[in-house]
């Protein structure tokens, strides 16, 4: 008997980033969080969303969102058990300089090298039958390598 489609595994992607590569449960958790993430900063916080998932060459950027006028580039982080600072943990200094380089390169195709631009990071917990906890940190990180900001 064949297996259905959708128990099969997706075929992993040749050599490049995203989601592609990731089991089909990761990305609809990473989607989920997302979506969450999202939710809570229009609702919540009343940051206006301008972009979800942009891709760029060194990966993805989650979130981009409006806060007054600034700009903020929102890394969202998640983890399947009760504690959410691990999820924001893992954005260590390598991840770091990998947003900061991305999110230049987003601003210098728009145009926008002189819009005020903070990080932040939100993790999110999702500790099995309770409601998700979310942590938000703002401006979490200061850019990073060789492509820093001009202030």
């Amino acid at each position: 008997m064949a297996t259905p489609p959708h128990a099969r595994s997706p075929a992993p992607e040749s050599g490049g980033r995203g989601f592609g590569r990731w089991p089909w449960w990761k990305r609809w958790f990473g989607q989920r969080s997302e979506r969450r993430a999202a939710q809570y900063l229009r609702r919540t916080l009343r940051y206006r969303i301008l972009a979800a998932n942009v891709s760029d060459a060194a990966g993805e950027l989650d979130l981009f969102a409006l806060d007054g006028r600034t700009l903020v580039v929102v890394e969202v982080r998640s983890v399947s058990d009760p504690d959410p600072m691990r999820a924001a943990a893992s954005v260590d200094f390598v991840k770091q300089r990998r947003i900061t380089e991305a999110t230049l390169r987003f601003l210098k195709r728009r145009r926008l090298l002189d819009v005020a631009v903070r990080f932040d990071v939100l993790a999110i917990s999702w500790p099995p039958g309770r409601e998700p906890v979310i942590v938000h940190l703002p401006n979490a990180f200061e850019p990073t390598g060789r492509f820093q900001f001009f202030t």
